[in-house]
């Protein structure tokens, strides 16, 4: 076996016109563009999301993260001198603590509190600094009376990357359609393509269709500083893999279908089992850290649908792995020449061998 190059990070690197980022999705999910990539051969096809049907067969098997975007970022008082607090929900540490980020973070020292709704004399919510992490992280315990999640819904706003200025008209629009299980940070961005009648469309062809969960984290844009990309540490995120899906995706397998992971957040989750399980998926839960780069021994996924990522990401480096640096490379510059969308509310591809 040819060994794989050791890359830098200027390796995957690439002009993309600011003009080109997505800032609000499509009217109709399916309607976004999809390039198809031939991951062997580099070819590539420019198509349209309601296309996938073509190149779906009967007997593989679609697998698809529902984990739901939390209406994570709220915006409280300081009631000792009225200021400001932009307090992000990262994640649940344990009870009614959580691990947040807070701006203005020097503002927070530990034992302040914010407090939360529109009436100062009576908060909805008030929550209490009682740790400190790095980067502005803080350890937030909250009070509030009634349900946790409830409230969330009624004070919260959706977490849109830092490169969506636009603001967002319906909440829904960065959900996938089968968002059921809350816990994510940002959205499994190449699932909102999908809809109700195109994934009927997908069943209806003999097409397995198997959910996952993996909360995505805001590690998912931290970019990568280390020009050595083996010297980046990668963010963990949650994952969890039911027994029933485990069985499906096995017989897939056995019976010659292609598992079809929908996003890089699936892919993370089927890759860390099959590392794990020597290529047998199994029921598991846990968090995973796992880097996927070029020279990665895949175990488990023979194709998979994703957006376009920022360059120099471990996302583009993800899918590098898979096709080799070249062809993703070529793929992006000619996306970039025929304008297609970038990042979340972009444009698809859909990648086999």
């Amino acid at each position: 076996m040819a060994e794989t190059p050791h890359y830098q990070l200027s390796d995957f690197d690439y002009d993309l016109p600011e003009e080109l980022i997505a800032q609000t999705p499509l009217a109709q999910r399916d309607h976004s563009r999809l390039l198809v990539l031939n991951a062997t051969t580099g070819a590539y096809q420019d198509r349209h999301f309601y296309d996938i049907l073509e190149y779906l067969n009967p007997g593989d098997a679609i697998v698809m993260n529902n984990s739901r975007v939390l209406p994570a970022r709220l915006h409280g008082i300081r009631p000792e001198t009225g200021g400001h607090a932009e307090v992000l929900l990262l994640r649940q540490d344990h009870g009614d603590v959580w691990e947040t980020l807070v701006k203005p973070a020097k503002k927070s020292p530990i034992g302040s509190t914010i407090i939360f709704g529109d009436d100062p004399d009576h908060p909805l919510m008030t929550g209490t600094v009682v740790g400190e992490l790095e980067h502005g992280g803080r350890y937030i315990e909250f009070k509030y009376d009634g349900i946790f999640m409830e409230i969330l819904d009624r004070l919260g706003e959706m977490p849109l990357p830092p490169y969506i200025k636009e603001k967002l008209q319906d909440q829904e629009r960065y959900q996938t359609v089968y968002s059921k299980v809350d816990g994510s940070a940002a959205a499994p961005t190449a699932g909102l393509h999908w809809t109700p009648e195109l994934l009927d469309a997908v069943r209806a062809k003999g097409v397995k269709t198997v959910e996952l969960t993996l909360h995505v984290g805001l590690g998912t844009f931290r970019p990568v500083e280390e020009e050595n990309i083996d010297d980046h540490k990668m963010h963990s995120e949650f994952y969890q893999l039911s027994q029933e899906a485990a069985d499906t995706l096995n017989e897939v397998k056995a019976q010659g279908g292609r598992v079809i992971a929908t996003g890089t957040t699936s892919i993370r989750t089927l890759e860390t089992i099959g590392s794990k399980f020597k290529g047998h998926l199994q029921a598991d839960s846990g968090w995973t850290d796992i880097f996927i780069k070029p020279g990665f021994h895949w175990t488990v996924v023979d194709a998979f649908i994703t957006n376009f990522h920022l360059p120099k990401s471990t996302l583009v480096m993800l899918v590098a792995a898979f096709t080799g640096r070249e062809n993703i490379l070529n793929a992006y510059q000619h996306a970039v020449a025929e304008k297609y969308r970038f990042f979340s509310f972009g444009d698809a591809m859909f990648v086999y061998r």
